[in-house]
């Protein structure tokens, strides 16, 4: 299934813990975030956006890209799919992310015995 298109969040579970434990509190936005999703076969551009800030990473299945954090830090990392979930080791968590019943679900669980698990769900718009 194609993760192109354009979402808009629908809910999220344990966001501002999720901030707090990656250090970005300060980052928390009422704001409905927006998801735009470009695949063309193996690569992506991914970007998330709300009014007063964009995100944005382009990689591609199975290979080593160089990746941008929320904080904007640079890093380098495989990106990988399986059974049609996309997995990224970011630094500070591990990113997922899912189409499920014409959904896009992502999900980021930073590391350790009080690991936090977010979760956000996006409707296509």
């Amino acid at each position: 299934m194609s993760f192109t298109g354009k979402y808009e969040l629908e809910s999220q579970e344990n966001y501002e813990k999720f901030l707090e434990a990656i250090g970005l509190l300060s980052a928390k936005t009422d704001s409905k975030v927006q998801t735009e999703v470009l695949q063309d076969g193996n690569a992506f551009t991914w970007t998330q956006s709300t009014p007063n800030w964009t995100w944005s990473n382009k990689f591609t299945i199975g290979k080593e890209c160089e990746l941008v954090t929320m904080k904007g830090s640079k890093f380098k990392a495989p990106v990988s799919m399986e059974g049609g979930k996309i997995s990224v080791q970011f630094p500070q968590y591990l990113f997922t992310a899912e189409m499920v019943n014409n959904k896009l679900v992502m999900n980021c669980i930073t590391p350790g015995e009080k690991g936090v698990t977010f979760k956000r769900v996006s409707k296509k718009i």
